[in-house]
């Protein structure tokens, strides 16, 4: 086989990703042996690990001890819906969004105080140090995890009120915007960037994935008159969800 100015190990992962995706090499099938790509494509054996690894790295095959390499069977994006709205009252966002696409949300979570890092206390327009409220979730559809969030409130904000700690008192699983009002603080405007990028070893082992997968990211942040009162990430792995958003038109 003739190969162009692309690398040969790309090529070759390029001709065995199409196998995968028009069915050539269905789920669960074994991948050829790195013997058999170097005849087929008449390349070295460093090529044709390096194109396994391409594909490996890609989620579209995974190793078994002893076995060989095969064709992961490749889940149908379920989604995860995201939306402006909020009502006045009631369960909490996440219960909300999901709702609407027929998810039976739950999630655990965990809270605790910590003095901001750099990265955090810039995303809220703290000093670094100064004490926020730093909450862990994980959200789950059907009992199978499908989302993390971590949040970061200051507590110059909700430091000794009702709503300090985001899933107890009588506000607690409520969202953000509802919780800030309760000690009038008007939420007015949230901000989401979304980034991809290769799941890291902790979040992969909760979500349920292998290594090399990759999460999209949503950095959230909720503002009231220009001031930040809460940061998120939120975690999902790209290869079971996309993300749809339902946006007002004002």
């Amino acid at each position: 086989m003739t190969f162009g100015e692309q690398p040969a190990y790309l090529r070759v992962a390029s001709d065995l990703r199409e196998k995968i995706a028009n069915g050539s090499l269905p789920p669960h099938t074994r991948l050829p042996s790195q013997a058999r790509i170097r005849e087929e494509y008449g390349v070295s054996d460093t090529v044709a690990l390096e194109a396994r690894k391409v594909l490996m790295a890609e989620g579209l095959v995974e190793g078994r001890s002893g076995s060989g390499t095969y064709v992961r069977e490749r889940p149908v994006p379920r989604r995860i819906a995201r939306s402006g709205y909020r009502p006045v009252s009631g369960a909490s966002p996440f219960r909300q969004e999901q709702a609407a696409e027929g998810a039976r949300g739950a999630w655990e979570s965990s809270s605790e105080q910590e003095a901001a890092g750099a990265e955090v206390a810039d995303r809220l327009g703290i000093p670094a140090g100064e004490r926020v409220m730093r909450t862990r979730y994980v959200y789950r559809e059907g009992g199978e995890p499908m989302m993390l969030s971590t949040s970061w409130e200051p507590l110059a904000v909700t430091g000794r009120t009702p709503v300090m700690l985001p899933e107890e008192g009588p506000l607690g699983g409520c969202g953000v915007v509802e919780r800030m009002a309760a000690i009038d603080v008007v939420v007015d405007n949230v901000v989401e960037e979304v980034t991809a990028r290769p799941g890291l070893a902790e979040e992969l082992l909760t979500l349920g994935g292998v290594p090399g997968h990759v999460v999209m990211v949503i950095e959230r942040t909720f503002y009231a008159s220009g001031r930040a009162v809460e940061t998120a990430d939120v975690v999902i792995p790209a290869d079971r969800y996309k993300i749809a958003y339902h946006l007002p038109v004002r």
